[in-house]
């Protein structure tokens, strides 16, 4: 067994090897950018490299760096994790020439499978279902519009090296296709170094379902089953479960049977997964094959009881798997929520800074995070913005699914902006119960993008209770300071109002009358009984003063609510909602209604850049005369191009950023006259 191993990547991924490393005995090292030099893939491991500047162009994806940092530290194997250089057979031969070991596949299993058309070639020679369409290269737009109509619209446009949602368009029509194929092939070629594309016809209504396969050196192939990952977002996958809540025993046994036909054909050796698409009726077809470790593995990891990094260990040092294709069972279910510092309000920008506060929820048998940040770290602009991995387990879907709302209610993050709210919407979709789902899953439910109105409706009695709960408290705490003229101590009374409020000011207020049982010095309420209005919710409750979680037992039923103190009032958050209240006297709240409400500014004539990023290109000048859907813009950030179009007719007045600039949220771009 190696005693020492480098790890080619950062983040969660970095994190996740380095536990297992650790589990097993095995020294590690870690690599680092500029940016990365605080993160806590850096600090967990053993050892630690710099390679280079801030940009993965400049460190991550420089493969000289990294061979030499495994000279430099005497690193016998590299992990590559996934992304960077985990699917690189450049990077494969130059560790072979250093004799250092590669966790992950030969170099010629990488570029057979890498290559999106030798692949899809290689499978049908293998005897795996695969999806209709145009196998060769397609040169340009014009070229792409006679392939398009050929196969029939709809149709998806595919960067050959692409993956990870980068370099993939859907196009219905010969305009699409036009501004899909320059857009896509542009990222290709910036995310990857290769331009080329291809055509296939696009399933409508399809499921992505992937089969987990492992291989060693002795001949040994076995599938781990699949996981369903059909809710994605712009094709990067956004939940993910295993089982399918779609698959039946028999087409689970088939297409785990291709997908390690296709293994063996290409003499694949540790983990990789065969990706599918699989139609209404159960009609699966390959996709591609990711020969690496995928994002998604720790649903695998929990109802199968397997840890894939320790096999793929194991297998690169030489060893046999523990186990036969009879071994794999599937216990439970899992599914698996990607936290993103990214604003599902509009239209999920990434969002930036440093995590003032990080709280992730606990982890048991039901609950596992996997993360790269702690508080105080920074999500950089020059990655991904995945905070973490945030998995449960149940005996069945229904209780995976209570566990993963709960684990979603307990996550506290501040200072950055994440896609929370948005991950307990999906989870509230009759759709997604019923296990109904498919790769349009978020385009059908959110054809307007996401917004307040698609959070389940809830009763806002439990976050009012609590709030009132909350301010009594602290008002008791401050009644009972010392030093106070005997006879003359400050009442406190226990009726108030809370009032509620949103962008437009003061909406509801509710009459609460408050009855504390017993309070604990310093926090720690035992009891309460809150009458709002004319419901009476009973309260019991461990919590304490300035804890930003209210985890308590709200009539008999666990409830965990997250609490911030404003300026005037308090910010609730659960179940993806939020709500800022303010907790008045009776005679308060009657002089507060008299408070006049502050418009926002008017900054519809400005074109704003709705994310940090690179201004890559500008379409138009001053002076000219737009129409509402032509494009404005082109602004590059977390490694994806976003087009920005005109919502409405009109001219630009002035121009303020040219292409090149770097841009911050809500930085002026243009006006409009």
């Amino acid at each position: 067994m190696f005693k020492k191993i480098l790890i080619a990547n950062r983040g969660e991924i970095a994190c996740r090897v380095i536990k297992t490393c650790k589990q097993m005995g095995i020294a590690t090292v870690a690599v680092y950018s500029d940016a990365d030099r605080n993160a806590l893939h850096v600090e967990m491991a053993d050892e630690a490299v710099h390679i280079g500047e801030s940009p993965a162009a400049k460190s991550y994806l420089l493969i000289d760096r990294i061979v030499k940092a495994c000279k430099q530290t005497k690193a016998e194997a590299v992990h590559p994790g996934y992304g960077f250089l985990s699917e690189n057979k450049e990077f494969q031969k130059a560790l072979a020439k250093e004799k250092v070991v590669f966790i992950g596949p030969d170099a010629h299993a990488i570029e057979a499978m890498g290559d999106k058309i030798a692949s899809k070639k290689l499978a049908d020679k293998a005897g795996v279902s695969t999806v209709p369409g145009y196998m060769g290269i397609v040169k340009d737009v014009a070229e792409a519009k006679k392939i398009a109509k050929q196969v029939g619209y709809p149709v998806m446009l595919k960067a050959s090296a692409g993956g990870g949602g980068k370099g993939m368009r859907i196009a219905r029509n010969e305009s699409e296709v036009q501004e899909g194929f320059e857009r896509s092939q542009s990222e290709a070629k910036s995310s990857f170094g290769d331009d080329r594309m291809f055509i296939e016809k696009y399933i409508e209504q399809p499921r992505h379902i992937e089969i987990q396969v492992i291989a060693d050196r002795h001949g040994n192939t076995l599938y781990l089953n699949e996981r369903e990952c059909s809710i994605q977002r712009r094709h990067q996958k956004v939940i993910e479960e295993a089982p399918s809540p779609f698959l039946d025993a028999k087409t689970r046994k088939a297409m785990g049977e291709q997908a390690a036909q296709l293994a063996k054909a290409v003499q694949y050796v540790s983990a990789g997964t065969v990706e599918f698409i699989v139609d209404t009726k159960r009609n699966f077809y390959f996709l591609e094959m990711n020969t690496r470790l995928q994002v998604e593995h720790p649903v695998t990891e929990l109802v199968t009881g397997l840890d894939l990094v320790e096999l793929m260990i194991r297998i690169a040092a030489g060893e046999k798997l523990p186990l036969k294709q009879k071994d794999v069972k599937i216990n439970g279910w899992a599914i698996e929520s990607r936290v993103y510092a990214e604003d599902p309000y509009r239209n999920f920008l990434p969002s930036i800074g440093r995590l003032v506060r990080y709280l992730p929820p606990a982890e048991n048998k039901n609950v596992r995070v996997d993360t790269g940040v702690q508080e105080g770290g920074e999500i950089s602009v020059f990655y991904d913005p995945m905070i973490a991995k945030l998995c449960t387990w149940g005996k069945d879907r229904k209780e995976a699914t209570a566990h993963m709302r709960a684990a979603l209610d307990a996550y506290y993050i501040r200072g950055v902006l994440h896609n929370i709210p948005f991950l307990a919407s999906v989870l509230g979709k009759k759709k997604f119960e019923d296990g109904k789902l498919s790769t349009n899953f978020i385009a059908e439910e959110y054809p307007d993008g996401f917004s307040d109105k698609d959070l389940p409706a809830k009763d806002p009695t439990t976050l009012v209770a609590v709030a009132a709960i909350v301010h009594d408290a602290y008002v008791r705490r401050a009644a009972g300071i010392s030093g106070q003229i005997p006879g003359h101590g400050r009442n406190v009374p226990e009726n108030w109002v809370v009032a509620s409020y949103g962008a437009n000011g003061r909406e509801n207020e509710y009459p609460v009358c408050v009855s504390p049982h017993k309070t604990m010095l310093g926090g720690g309420i035992v009891g309460s009984t809150v009458n709002v209005g004319k419901k009476t919710v009973h309260v019991k409750s461990a919590w304490i003063f300035g804890a930003p979680l209210f985890v308590a037992d709200v009539n008999g039923k666990s409830v965990t609510i997250q609490i911030d103190n404003r300026v005037v009032g308090y910010r609730l958050f659960h179940a993806g909602s939020q709500m800022d209240v303010g907790v008045y006297t009776v005679r308060a709240a009657e002089l507060a209604r008299l408070m006049p409400h502050k418009e926002p500014p008017d900054l519809s004539k400005y074109l704003l850049s709705p994310m940090p990023g690179l201004l890559v290109s500008l379409a138009v000048t001053e002076g000219q005369e737009v129409k509402a859907g032509e494009t404005l813009a082109v602004v590059e950030a977390m490694k994806m191009e976003n087009i920005l179009k005109a919502e409405r007719d009109g001219t630009v007045k002035k121009i303020y950023e040219q292409s090149g600039a770097s841009l911050a949220v809500d930085q002026m771009i243009l006006e409009f006259r």
